[in-house]
């Protein structure tokens, strides 16, 4: 019989013990080291994923990320998509990531408070303020309608909020709704009727963009340009700038965030002397209008200070459909006539080219003329919205020729009727409507030199009919999709989706006066404000010989 050995197994039993101790250490510490890395990886989590982790994006089922924000809906919050980004080096707020990827956290909360800051106000950087004129400066010039022109009725061009009469659809023309024999001169009033439905006004000037003056400045200097002395044509403007330059809102720029409307063009503003022949007021060459932004039909060449937006059209829609189905309508339209023109010669103007213009297209087989000079059969005609519209509207290139200025508002109906327009002179459109037409010149119109028809060097019918067919559709085609760029919406109503041109003009005002922010000191010589403005260069160019 064996001897019972107890020292053995004890031993043996302290040894499995111990086994089992060290084991359970290694579970333990692996257990831990795990907890470690994990920790460590939350810890080390990129902004991308730290946001997912804390807030509950997730990756969208096409790989693209979608970024969210709190929105207010009945006083609880709740998460909204707001923009979608495949930037796989942004975090999925767009939030700003150091070299590691992590965000910091003043990146975080400034970048954050921008972001919640443009979702939760649209309107940022966006907002107008209006000053509150007295009534002499505005709606009074209205009640004295009958004195703002001599030659017509203004009361009844000012009637429906400035666009005049509803026109007559017998000729089938026009379509039902939107269609105004809307004054070429009725701006002051439909801009500042615009204005009143302007998304984003405030009644703190320091919160806005810029400032707008309602002043009516072209119907007041409309009363006085003829048979009035330079004293009483400056009263009211002047009177104005007095105003305007005690209010505190004009003490923080110096009034250069301000801006007004005035539907007249710019020599009209622009009188060079005292004596009482000369043309005009004195507006724009005040110090004061200097430093804000005037919009006018059109603008001066050498100055920089004001700036052309389009001269009112016969159409005003309140809907976007309107608008849409208007562009339709001009893409089906047949055109009989290669070119046309409606205007008068210009016999007291010897630099002008109209004569050559109307001798051309009579003895053309192609060209359609409306003659509207005095002794011509066609004078009532030319006024008739139906007469000339008919008459673009079967056009395929409409001719526009400077007048007594550069520009035209035959330019504008041209182009709302889908004819190409053909310009002799840069200043006629080119340099003029830098916010409203492409300053790619050539993908919408034609420049035929006026010096080339002065010198009989230029048949204008040989000139349009060597374009090709596939150049003259993408043209007409440009042309339709600038329609809204130079309409102006019924003011009593609100365009959803379409930008016009009073919506163009506002947003190139706010983006000049971000600019004067910016930048204290001139680069540009005045003179050269065209080449600047549209080339951004005054070096030595091909339109030179034109200014």
């Amino acid at each position: 019989m064996e001897k019972y050995n107890g020292g053995l197994y004890c031993k043996k039993f302290w040894s499995v013990i111990t086994a089992l101790f060290f084991f359970l250490l290694v579970i333990i510490y692996t257990d831990f080291s795990n907890s470690i890395r994990s920790n460590k990886t939350l810890i080390q989590l990129s902004s991308e994923d730290y946001v997912h982790s804390t807030f509950g994006i997730y990756e969208h089922p096409n790989n693209e990320r979608i970024t969210q924000s709190p929105v207010v809906n009945n006083g609880e919050e709740s998460i909204r998509d707001i923009s979608v980004s495949d930037n796989r080096n942004e975090s999925v707020t767009g939030l700003p990531v150091n070299e590691s990827g992590l965000l910091t956290v003043e990146e975080t909360d400034r970048s954050c408070t921008e972001k919640l800051q443009s979702v939760a106000d649209p309107c940022l950087d966006r907002y107008i303020y209006v000053h509150n004129l007295p009534s002499k400066f505005n709606n009074d010039l209205l009640k004295d309608c009958r004195s703002l022109c001599n030659w017509m009725d203004m009361c009844v061009a000012l009637s429906n909020g400035g666009l005049g009469q509803e026109i007559d659809n017998s000729q089938d023309v026009f379509v039902r709704k939107g269609w105004y024999a809307t004054d070429q001169f009725a701006l002051d009033v439909i801009f500042h009727n615009r204005m009143k439905q302007y998304k984003c006004l405030t009644q703190n000037s320091s919160l806005a963009a810029a400032i707008y003056v309602p002043f009516y400045a072209g119907f007041d200097i409309a009363r006085h340009l003829m048979g009035f002395n330079t004293s009483v044509r400056d009263a009211t403007s002047h009177e104005l700038l007095r105003w305007l330059t005690s209010r505190p809102e004009w003490k923080v720029l110096g009034g250069r965030d301000h801006f007004l409307a005035g539907g007249r063009i710019t020599m009209d503003f622009r009188r060079m002397t005292e004596t009482d022949s000369d043309w005009g007021n004195n507006l724009l060459n005040t110090p004061e209008a200097k430093n804000m932004s005037t919009l006018v039909i059109e603008s001066s060449p050498w100055r920089n200070n004001d700036f052309a937006i389009p001269y009112p059209t016969y159409f005003h829609p309140s809907a976007d459909e309107e608008v849409l189905q208007w562009q339709e309508r001009m893409r089906r339209q047949e055109k009989p006539y290669l070119v046309s023109f409606a205007g008068a010669p210009r016999p007291h103007q010897s630099g002008s080219i109209r004569s050559h213009i109307i001798n051309q297209c009579q003895v053309s087989t192609k060209c359609k003329l409306l003659g509207c000079d005095k002794g011509g059969m066609d004078k009532d005609i030319c006024h008739n919205p139906s007469s000339v519209m008919k008459l673009f509207q079967d056009s395929v290139f409409c001719l526009q020729p400077p007048g007594d200025s550069y520009t035209r508002r035959s330019t504008f109906d041209s182009i709302l009727a889908g004819c190409i327009p053909v310009f002799f002179h840069p200043a006629s459109a080119y340099t003029q409507y830098i916010w409203h037409l492409p300053r790619n010149y050539t993908k919408y119109s034609v420049l035929i030199p006026e010096n080339e028809i002065k010198d009989g060097k230029a048949n204008i019918e040989q000139i349009l009919g060597r374009i090709s067919e596939e150049e003259v559709r993408a043209m007409k085609e440009e042309v339709i999709r600038l329609i809204p760029n130079v309409i102006y919406a019924d003011p009593r109503s609100r365009l959803e989706t379409i930008e016009d041109a009073f919506d163009l003009a506002v947003r190139g005002v706010i983006q000049r006066v971000n600019e004067v922010r910016q930048i204290s000191n001139v680069t540009c010589a005045e003179y050269h404000n065209w080449k600047c403005s549209f080339f951004g260069t005054e070096g030595v160019n091909d339109w030179d010989h034109f200014f």
